[in-house]
């Protein structure tokens, strides 16, 4: 009941970016039992994310991948007293429903498990506990924003233990942010607009399969109750607040493709408010020293010489892959 109390204080919007800015400076470790979740824990975890695999091994294992068992969800929660995520398949309110009613702390809408709407992510809105959602783009991320995401986080290419994704995403994001605020307030509304046109892919897919006008009315919802007009304006909104602040509104963490004490420093380095870690711990030869070393890591991440001594004897980091020959990118799914 304890949890289930705490899920009921975080309707708002205010009390759900608060919780996601309490783990801010820290990391999150993908765990896939209890075990693996008490390391994460003795090693200064902020929050450890419940997942039936680590993404190194759903990658490997192909198929569907959907949210863990509650019986596993259940048997970490017990496991430690840090918050506990979990993972929700893109667009599956069902799945999201199921944690919210078992009292986890934070939802994570993830493109590393299979997505179930190939056009909408959940409106988070409509739920009391917080969500974090993957952006490639300062597109996505204003728009899982707007739909009510509390944290951002890159999407990386998870699995891979490449941090070079990772970056890209961080870059793109913050150059975006630089030329939003370069522009006026007229030119920030058309940038609202185009990054609005994803949500008319259904709509427009609908009209041509009827033989009509792609044309969409102006008083037409296309997303839940939306119209297309007040997404825009909501998107506005969102940018001109990021044109004052400099960047995103919501805390931003980097994930996918960590696999170093190096890797988790170089992301703090590139203003990320924090860390998610998954296969790079526990796909390593010692998990408990690369966990503890990733957290002086972030810690730590602009003082060279300690960074030095934090990445001696920690064993050897996961076997990375090469990006260009993946067969499946988990980074291009969700809009």
């Amino acid at each position: 009941m304890g949890r289930l109390r705490v899920i009921e204080a975080k309707g708002t919007e205010r009390l759900k970016r608060g919780f996601a800015r309490m783990v801010k400076g820290g990391v999150i470790m993908d765990v896939t039992n209890a075990e693996q979740a008490r390391i994460a824990e003795e090693a200064g975890a902020v929050s450890v994310m419940a997942l039936h695999k680590v993404p190194a091994d759903i990658r490997k294992a192909g198929g569907v991948a959907r949210m863990a068992p509650i019986e596993k969800i259940q048997e970490i929660m017990d496991a430690v007293t840090i918050p506990v995520m979990a993972k929700v398949r893109i667009g599956h309110v069902a799945e999201a429903r199921v944690l919210e009613a078992l009292g986890v702390d934070m939802i994570d809408e993830s493109e590393v498990l299979t997505p179930a709407n190939p056009f909408f992510h959940i409106d988070k809105r409509e739920f009391n506990v917080p969500f974090v959602c993957g952006a490639r783009n300062l597109g996505e991320a204003v728009r899982r924003i707007w739909e009510g995401s509390a944290m951002i986080r890159t999407k990386g290419e998870a699995g891979t233990g490449n941090i070079v994704e990772a970056v890209r995403h961080v870059r793109l994001v913050a150059d975006n942010i630089r030329l939003i605020q370069r522009m006026t307030d007229e030119q920030v509304y058309g940038v609202a607009e185009k990054f609005a046109e994803p949500y008319l892919r259904l709509a427009r897919q609908i009209r041509e399969i009827s033989g009509l006008s792609e044309r969409i009315l102006e008083n037409e919802p296309v997303y839940g109750h939306y119209t297309y007009r007040e997404i825009v304006d909501g998107l506005y909104k969102i940018l001109l607040g990021i044109k004052k602040l400099g960047r995103l509104p919501v805390v931003n963490f980097a994930a996918g493709g960590v696999a170093t004490p190096a890797d988790a420093a170089l992301m703090m380095q590139m203003g990320m408010d924090g860390v998610f870690v998954g296969s790079g711990i526990f796909k390593s030869s010692n998990p408990e020293k690369m966990a503890r070393a990733i957290v002086e890591a972030v810690n730590h991440w602009d003082k060279p010489d300690v960074l030095v001594e934090i990445s001696k004897e920690i064993g050897e980091p996961m076997k990375g892959l090469e990006i260009e020959e993946l067969e499946v990118r988990l980074e291009d799914r969700g809009v």
